[in-house]
């Protein structure tokens, strides 16, 4: 490593510090004597800490099968910021839990519980009931992994390396720790493996007392990066849908190129399905190229199709339309990071599916 990355390093450090402390301070001066702070950004409600093992505090699950959560933005909540930049960046990461979960963020009409987004970097844990506090605020919490970090709390999730099996993942390096915010809890995990990639697990040097010494480190492979906030890994996609029961067949791809193909390929895909793969990546563009393509033709692709979004929702403008058959199919560019893959087959013939791959394109 040369002077100048060295150099890098440390003031990264430096600063993922003096944003930890910032926020341990902010808490300390929460208003209201009611309100207790639990590893750095979750708020509960004293003599009530045993919410964290709380399984009646989950948003409720309407007729039609959604998880429907309200939501309402205060208008003063960041002064120094456009509402509509706001709003915007609050929705794009809200909309990526909306896209490949049954948990679907609303706006807030009249409805008595509702999440409350203001100023600060925190939230409840779980549904507490009436108006519930999620904050948010520029520089340190209004990344997208960030947004969804504090939202995933509020639909019921801990921190990933306070799992009741963190120890056989991480090491916590107390003598580093400029506070407390590394409790282990007794969690059941849904029965889904440990993710170092989760945007609930804390960074390296979170909550550090000395600049350029981590608090957490992976074991037995310490490179392994921790704490990213770009967006959902899959697994959080996975724990969300588990949790919530939601009949789901979707899955992030945020690597800066890679494959994926219909389910069982090359033998025939699964009657009645309905799958969503959302590419993400950190480059500007996606190309997407089709490697092989067998579906069952139809009219108007009204039985099996695929059809391709320039975007991270099914309100995103179209690519590629509802397209069935058999290849070749065109190379597809979207004009930013996300794409978006939609797969659906109905009751009746099954082919072998597809194959697609994607890279990054300049």
């Amino acid at each position: 490593m040369n002077f100048s990355e060295r150099n890098f390093q440390r003031y990264k450090s430096l600063v993922s510090s003096l944003l930890s402390a910032l926020r341990v301070l902010y808490f300390h001066h929460l208003p209201g004597s009611e309100i207790a702070v639990y590893e750095g950004d979750i708020l509960l409600r004293r003599g009530r800490r045993s919410a964290i093992n709380c399984e009646s505090c989950l948003w409720p699950k309407s007729q039609d099968g959604l998880v429907k959560v309200p939501v309402n933005i205060s208008s003063d909540f960041c002064e120094c910021m456009q509402m509509d930049n706001v709003k915007s960046w609050i929705a794009d990461a809200l909309q990526e839990i909306s896209t490949l979960t049954c948990v679907q963020f609303v706006n807030r009409t009249t409805e008595t519980d509702y999440v409350y987004v203001e100023r600060g970097c925190w939230s409840y844990f779980g549904k507490i009931g009436g108006r519930q506090a999620v904050g948010l605020v520029k520089n340190g919490c209004m990344d997208k992994g960030a947004i969804q970090h504090e939202m995933n709390h509020a639909l019921g999730f801990i921190h990933e390396q306070a799992r009741s099996d963190r120890d056989r993942f991480v090491k916590i390096m107390w003598e580093h720790i400029v506070a407390g915010n590394f409790g282990k809890m007794n969690s059941k995990n849904l029965g889904l493996p440990y993710d170092y990639s989760s945007v609930m697990h804390y960074g390296a040097y979170d909550f550090s007392s000395t600049p350029g010494k981590a608090t957490i480190v992976p074991v037995p492979d310490p490179s392994i990066p921790i704490g990213q906030r770009e967006g959902l890994s899959n697994l959080d996609v996975a724990k969300i849908n588990k949790l919530y029961k939601c009949n789901c067949c979707s899955s992030v791809l945020p690597k800066s190129k890679g494959s994926f193909s219909s389910v069982n390929y090359p033998f025939p895909y699964p009657n009645n399905s309905s799958c969503l793969w959302l590419i993400r990546i950190r480059q500007s563009k996606i190309f997407l190229q089709f490697e092989a393509f067998d579906l069952q033709p139809s009219s108007d692709c009204s039985s099996d199709y695929i059809k391709i979004y320039n975007g991270n929702s099914k309100n995103s403008p179209v690519l590629l339309d509802k397209y069935c058959g058999k290849g070749p199919l065109p190379s597809l560019v979207a004009s930013g990071s996300t794409m978006l893959v939609e797969f659906a087959s109905d009751e009746s013939i099954t082919l072998p599916g597809f194959v697609m791959s994607y890279t990054f394109s300049r």
